[in-house]
């Protein structure tokens, strides 16, 4: 069973410039290290450029595949499909982009984005498509949608097929289900706990495709929970921060993480929300003994999911555990 996993690069804002550089070295080369796919590289209003990031991904290793959060407020299609084809001229490495339709509420209205829900699917789904045509021909491009418009449009240089981008989409409604497989990009969720994707009925073909989680596993379930503790801990300011953000949010994953009830503060089961709840980080955890955790996963991955993108590791420590838990919940898989 092939599973692609994702790690994920620092965040600009919440490190010094030395200690930026240094973790934008150690994190990719580590992760090239242990085998893993690729790496996310974040984008919003507070963060370096991710264009910019992904060129120090590239200098750092040999074959780790960048994937790049879009938005497409940020960028013209134009733009984005020549910076990949010049990746691929200077570099001759494939990139990956991770297609994200909103973002921080603020950040959407600072750049004058007012744009409904559903509709910034649609537009993000003309964005891809431009990106796409102008990626895989080798003529002069005309296209016309709501909300872009392009007249014999030709981009140079020409990108190879076997550097063509693999495409991911982000979301967790139905629009972003429909948007991804308008243009062929495998979708990645932020997920519930594995009990209620069985609940749900949602099992292998109609169930998750890619996920994002942290992973927090250890040798005993004591470990996993005191490192967890102490690594994000309970912080009133954050759980304000949380709330505010919740109540003005339209994403259906952000509310369906947050009405999730009893795994904030839980030590009893695998599946915890207080990073999320606390506001260090955007996506559930996995904590506990490496048994706990792997078995967690492999609900999972019994439901269909082949990827996962990954929180930002903290030590190599974290790059060892993951791996190990995922081979694990391949293995019980294997024996059902």
């Amino acid at each position: 069973m092939d599973i692609d996993l994702f790690t994920t690069t620092p965040q600009s804002v919440e490190l010094t410039r030395y200690q930026f550089l240094k973790e934008m070295k150690r994190i990719p080369r580590q992760s090239e290290k242990y085998g893993y796919k690729g790496i996310l590289v974040y984008s919003d209003n507070r963060l370096a450029d991710p264009w910019m990031m992904t060129e120090m991904i590239l200098e750092e290793t040999t074959h780790l595949l960048p994937m790049i959060a879009l938005q497409p407020m940020y960028m013209h299609p134009y733009t984005v499909a020549k910076k990949i084809a010049t990746i691929g001229l200077i570099y001759e490495r494939q990139i990956a982009l991770n297609l994200i339709a909103g973002g921080f509420v603020n950040d959407l209205i600072a750049i004058g984005d007012h744009t409904p829900h559903d509709k910034r699917y649609d537009r993000l789904a003309e964005y891809t498509e431009i990106i796409q045509l102008l990626l895989t021909s080798k003529n002069a491009v005309t296209y016309k949608g709501e909300f872009y418009e392009i007249k014999n449009l030709k981009l140079q240089p020409f990108l190879p097929d076997h550097l063509q981008p693999i495409y991911y989409l982000s979301g967790s409604s139905e629009m972003a289900r429909k948007t991804a497989s308008r243009v062929g990009a495998k979708l990645i969720e932020y997920p519930i706990p594995t009990a209620d994707y069985e609940k749900s009925g949602r099992t292998n073909g109609s169930g998750i495709k890619g996920i994002r989680v942290g992973i927090l596993a250890r040798s005993t379930h004591e470990k996993a929970w005191s490192d967890a503790r102490i690594r994000f801990p309970d912080v009133r300011s954050g759980e304000l921060s949380h709330q505010m953000a919740n109540k003005i949010s339209d994403s259906e994953w952000h509310k369906t993480l947050s009405n999730q009830n009893g795994y904030d503060q839980t030590e009893e089961s695998v599946y915890w929300l207080g990073p999320f709840k606390h506001y260090h980080t955007f996506c559930p955890y996995l904590v506990g003994d490496f048994e706990e955790v792997a078995r967690e996963l492999s609900g999972y991955l019994q439901v269909g999911c082949t990827t996962c993108i990954l929180d930002i590791p903290v030590s190599e420590i974290d790059l060892y555990s993951t791996l190990r838990v995922f081979d694990q919940a391949i293995n019980y898989l294997e024996k059902v």
